[in-house]
Protein backbone atom coordinates (compact mmCIF):
# COMPACT_ATOMS: atom_id res chain seq x y z
CA UNK A 1 0.00 0.00 0.00
CA UNK A 2 1.32 3.31 -1.08
CA UNK A 3 1.81 6.00 1.29
CA UNK A 4 -1.04 8.39 -0.63
CA UNK A 5 -3.28 5.10 -0.21
CA UNK A 6 -2.34 4.78 4.02
CA UNK A 7 -3.16 8.31 4.38
CA UNK A 8 -6.66 8.22 2.75
CA UNK A 9 -7.18 4.75 4.85
CA UNK A 10 -5.99 6.69 8.12
CA UNK A 11 -8.03 10.35 7.20
CA UNK A 12 -11.24 7.18 6.47
CA UNK A 13 -11.14 5.56 10.12
CA UNK A 14 -10.74 9.19 11.72
CA UNK A 15 -13.49 10.68 9.95
CA UNK A 16 -16.12 7.50 10.80
CA UNK A 17 -15.08 6.37 14.01
CA UNK A 18 -16.15 8.64 16.49
CA UNK A 19 -19.87 8.52 14.11
CA UNK A 20 -19.93 4.89 15.10
CA UNK A 21 -19.14 5.69 18.40
CA UNK A 22 -21.70 8.19 19.16
CA UNK A 23 -24.30 6.95 21.44
CA UNK A 24 -26.67 10.12 21.79
CA UNK A 25 -30.25 10.39 23.09
CA UNK A 26 -32.28 13.02 21.38
CA UNK A 27 -34.93 13.59 24.10
CA UNK A 28 -32.18 13.94 27.01
CA UNK A 29 -30.37 16.17 24.42
CA UNK A 30 -33.69 18.54 24.50
CA UNK A 31 -33.56 18.79 27.91
CA UNK A 32 -30.05 20.29 27.91
CA UNK A 33 -30.48 22.28 24.62
CA UNK A 34 -31.82 25.51 26.66
CA UNK A 35 -29.18 27.12 26.66
CA UNK A 36 -28.14 26.48 22.97
CA UNK A 37 -31.60 28.11 21.86
CA UNK A 38 -30.71 31.39 22.60
CA UNK A 39 -28.46 31.70 19.86
CA UNK A 40 -29.79 28.61 17.69
CA UNK A 41 -33.17 28.85 18.14
CA UNK A 42 -35.48 26.48 20.23
CA UNK A 43 -35.46 23.59 17.26
CA UNK A 44 -32.26 24.88 16.53
CA UNK A 45 -32.99 27.14 13.32
CA UNK A 46 -31.40 30.15 14.40
CA UNK A 47 -33.48 33.54 14.12
CA UNK A 48 -30.17 35.32 13.97
CA UNK A 49 -28.22 34.94 10.40
CA UNK A 50 -24.74 35.34 11.86
CA UNK A 51 -25.53 31.96 13.92
CA UNK A 52 -25.80 28.68 12.37
CA UNK A 53 -28.85 26.43 12.15
CA UNK A 54 -28.38 23.69 13.92
CA UNK A 55 -31.79 22.08 12.93
CA UNK A 56 -31.37 18.87 10.59
CA UNK A 57 -27.49 18.89 10.57
CA UNK A 58 -25.61 15.22 10.47
CA UNK A 59 -25.21 13.91 14.08
CA UNK A 60 -21.55 13.08 13.83
CA UNK A 61 -20.60 16.56 12.21
CA UNK A 62 -22.58 18.13 14.99
CA UNK A 63 -20.59 16.27 18.06
CA UNK A 64 -17.47 16.77 15.37
CA UNK A 65 -17.44 20.66 16.30
CA UNK A 66 -17.87 20.19 19.99
CA UNK A 67 -15.22 18.23 20.17
CA UNK A 68 -13.07 20.51 18.23
CA UNK A 69 -15.01 23.58 20.27
CA UNK A 70 -13.87 22.08 23.10
CA UNK A 71 -10.12 20.84 22.57
CA UNK A 72 -9.70 24.27 20.41
CA UNK A 73 -9.21 22.44 17.17
CA UNK A 74 -11.78 24.53 15.72
CA UNK A 75 -11.65 28.14 17.39
CA UNK A 76 -14.42 30.38 19.10
CA UNK A 77 -14.38 31.85 21.87
CA UNK A 78 -18.44 32.03 23.04
CA UNK A 79 -18.19 28.65 21.81
CA UNK A 80 -15.58 27.27 23.95
CA UNK A 81 -16.96 28.82 26.95
CA UNK A 82 -20.12 27.04 25.82
CA UNK A 83 -18.89 23.33 25.71
CA UNK A 84 -16.21 23.79 28.51
CA UNK A 85 -18.14 22.25 31.12
CA UNK A 86 -20.24 19.55 28.60
CA UNK A 87 -18.89 15.99 29.07
CA UNK A 88 -18.87 13.74 26.38
CA UNK A 89 -22.34 12.10 26.57
CA UNK A 90 -23.75 15.60 26.50
CA UNK A 91 -22.59 16.64 23.54
CA UNK A 92 -23.72 13.28 21.98
CA UNK A 93 -27.16 14.24 23.02
CA UNK A 94 -27.36 17.67 22.09
CA UNK A 95 -26.31 16.47 18.51
CA UNK A 96 -28.61 13.86 18.69
CA UNK A 97 -31.43 16.14 19.39
CA UNK A 98 -30.66 19.46 16.92
CA UNK A 99 -30.00 16.77 13.71
CA UNK A 100 -33.44 15.40 14.81
CA UNK A 101 -35.29 18.46 13.97
CA UNK A 102 -36.39 19.60 10.74
CA UNK A 103 -34.68 22.53 8.74
CA UNK A 104 -36.86 25.73 7.58
CA UNK A 105 -35.31 26.63 4.19
CA UNK A 106 -34.93 30.11 3.65
CA UNK A 107 -34.03 32.33 -0.19
CA UNK A 108 -31.31 33.23 -2.40
CA UNK A 109 -30.56 36.23 -3.98
CA UNK A 110 -32.20 36.03 -7.46
CA UNK A 111 -29.60 37.91 -8.51
CA UNK A 112 -26.86 35.54 -7.03
CA UNK A 113 -28.54 31.94 -8.37
CA UNK A 114 -26.72 31.59 -11.22
CA UNK A 115 -23.07 32.28 -10.38
CA UNK A 116 -23.69 30.70 -6.92
CA UNK A 117 -25.24 27.43 -8.92
CA UNK A 118 -22.78 26.95 -11.09
CA UNK A 119 -20.19 26.82 -8.00
CA UNK A 120 -21.68 24.32 -6.36
CA UNK A 121 -22.97 21.92 -8.79
CA UNK A 122 -19.51 22.65 -11.43
CA UNK A 123 -17.30 24.28 -9.44
CA UNK A 124 -14.70 26.58 -12.03
CA UNK A 125 -12.61 24.10 -13.99
CA UNK A 126 -10.50 27.13 -15.03
CA UNK A 127 -9.21 27.76 -11.14
CA UNK A 128 -9.53 24.09 -10.52
CA UNK A 129 -12.14 24.15 -7.89
CA UNK A 130 -14.03 21.29 -7.41
CA UNK A 131 -17.67 21.09 -7.03
CA UNK A 132 -19.72 21.77 -3.79
CA UNK A 133 -22.53 18.97 -4.58
CA UNK A 134 -19.66 16.45 -4.92
CA UNK A 135 -18.88 16.55 -0.84
CA UNK A 136 -22.19 18.54 0.20
CA UNK A 137 -24.93 16.62 -2.47
CA UNK A 138 -26.75 17.65 -4.61
CA UNK A 139 -29.54 18.98 -2.15
CA UNK A 140 -27.11 20.36 0.01
CA UNK A 141 -27.77 17.81 2.89
CA UNK A 142 -24.31 16.34 3.24
CA UNK A 143 -22.96 13.35 3.69
CA UNK A 144 -23.01 11.91 7.11
CA UNK A 145 -20.90 8.78 7.20
CA UNK A 146 -18.01 11.56 5.80
CA UNK A 147 -19.12 14.32 8.67
CA UNK A 148 -19.53 16.70 5.69
CA UNK A 149 -22.26 18.87 7.24
CA UNK A 150 -25.05 19.57 5.08
CA UNK A 151 -25.04 23.60 3.83
CA UNK A 152 -28.82 23.98 2.10
CA UNK A 153 -31.01 26.04 4.23
CA UNK A 154 -28.16 27.50 6.24
CA UNK A 155 -28.50 31.16 6.99
CA UNK A 156 -26.02 33.37 3.88
CA UNK A 157 -24.37 35.27 6.59
CA UNK A 158 -23.25 32.78 8.76
CA UNK A 159 -21.83 30.34 5.31
CA UNK A 160 -20.17 33.02 3.76
CA UNK A 161 -18.34 33.97 7.18
CA UNK A 162 -17.04 30.28 7.34
CA UNK A 163 -16.11 30.18 3.37
CA UNK A 164 -14.00 33.77 4.44
CA UNK A 165 -12.90 31.62 7.29
CA UNK A 166 -11.65 28.89 5.16
CA UNK A 167 -10.34 30.60 2.66
CA UNK A 168 -8.33 32.90 4.95
CA UNK A 169 -6.75 29.74 7.37
CA UNK A 170 -8.23 31.46 10.45
CA UNK A 171 -10.69 28.08 10.19
CA UNK A 172 -8.88 24.93 9.83
CA UNK A 173 -10.44 21.86 11.19
CA UNK A 174 -11.30 20.63 7.80
CA UNK A 175 -9.74 17.05 7.43
CA UNK A 176 -7.37 16.73 5.12
CA UNK A 177 -7.75 21.44 4.24
CA UNK A 178 -10.20 19.91 1.48
CA UNK A 179 -12.28 23.02 2.13
CA UNK A 180 -9.24 25.59 2.35
CA UNK A 181 -8.43 24.10 -0.62
CA UNK A 182 -11.45 24.92 -2.41
CA UNK A 183 -12.36 27.95 -1.43
CA UNK A 184 -8.90 29.89 -1.87
CA UNK A 185 -9.13 30.89 -5.08
CA UNK A 186 -12.61 32.21 -5.33
CA UNK A 187 -13.11 35.88 -5.10
CA UNK A 188 -15.30 37.76 -2.53
CA UNK A 189 -17.86 37.53 -5.27
CA UNK A 190 -18.36 34.31 -5.94
CA UNK A 191 -18.42 33.41 -2.48
CA UNK A 192 -21.15 35.51 -1.91
CA UNK A 193 -23.16 33.92 -4.48
CA UNK A 194 -22.49 30.26 -3.40
CA UNK A 195 -23.58 31.51 0.22
CA UNK A 196 -26.79 33.17 -0.91
CA UNK A 197 -27.31 29.89 -3.25
CA UNK A 198 -26.65 27.63 -0.43
CA UNK A 199 -29.75 29.18 1.57
CA UNK A 200 -32.57 28.59 -0.86
CA UNK A 201 -31.16 25.31 -1.45
CA UNK A 202 -33.00 22.40 -0.75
Amino acid sequence: MNKLAIALTSLLISALAPAALAQGDAAAGQAKSALCGSCHGVDGNSPLAMNPKLAGQGEGYLYKQLLEFKSGARQNATMAAMVMSLSDQDMQDLSAYYASQQLTIGGADAAKIELGESIYRAGNKELGVAACASCHSTDGTGNAPAKFPAVGGQHAEYTLSQLKAFRSGMRNNDAGAMMRSTVERLTDTELDALASYLEGLN
